[in-house]
């Protein structure tokens, strides 16, 4: 099963069509597959009536950008930067929730991006699966510069917020791309 997918709605960034990425999954025999748009759900009520559709069960998610500082931190040359995390709603509070830190962070965080922080992520992560995300990721950004202490307590972080069951470590291998070989 796929947890981390852009469709057309994770814009600049996504290719993929909504009924396209369903079928495909099907054809693979997946039983299950996820949306994880960047910063936004605009696709999610189409996903999910395709994935019915198919008879895929679908997975609700988004990858969210998580500020360096606070959310309503927006110093010019400081703050444009976040780092990305994977949130997947495990059931219908998860998905309240999810929708929550989306809105709050396009309302309150929206610097570039919509951006949340980790007091967000504390007040609303009842629900939620994390992922550790991509190579710009919370945790996997500091490896990239030698940080292994860094990753470590960030990860450490996720995982007391979101709970041992609930914070898992992404693993990626595109052999396009030199950071993540």
């Amino acid at each position: 099963v796929h947890l981390h997918n852009h469709s057309e709605f994770s814009l600049l960034d996504g290719l993929s069509k909504i009924k396209d990425i369903v079928a495909r999954a099907k054809e693979l025999g997946m039983k299950a597959i996820a949306i994880t748009d960047h910063g936004n759900m605009y696709g999610t009520i189409k996903f999910y009536k395709e994935c019915l559709d198919q008879g895929i069960k679908p997975i609700i998610g988004c990858e969210i950008y998580v500020s360096r500082r606070s959310r309503h931190d927006k110093e010019a040359g400081v703050d444009a930067d976040s780092n990305h995390l994977i949130l997947l709603a495990k059931n219908n509070l998860g998905y309240k929730n999810l929708m929550k830190i989306i809105s709050i962070a396009n309302l309150e965080g929206y610097y570039y991006k919509p951006r949340t922080d980790m007091e967000l992520l504390k007040e609303h992560h009842e629900g939620l699966i994390c992922l550790s995300a991509c190579v710009n990721g919370y945790v996997s950004e500091p490896l990239l510069q030698n940080q292994e202490e860094t990753a470590e307590k960030r990860a450490h972080t996720l995982s007391e917020i979101f709970g041992k069951d609930n914070f898992y470590l992404e693993i990626q291998k595109h052999l396009d791309v030199e950071k993540q070989d």
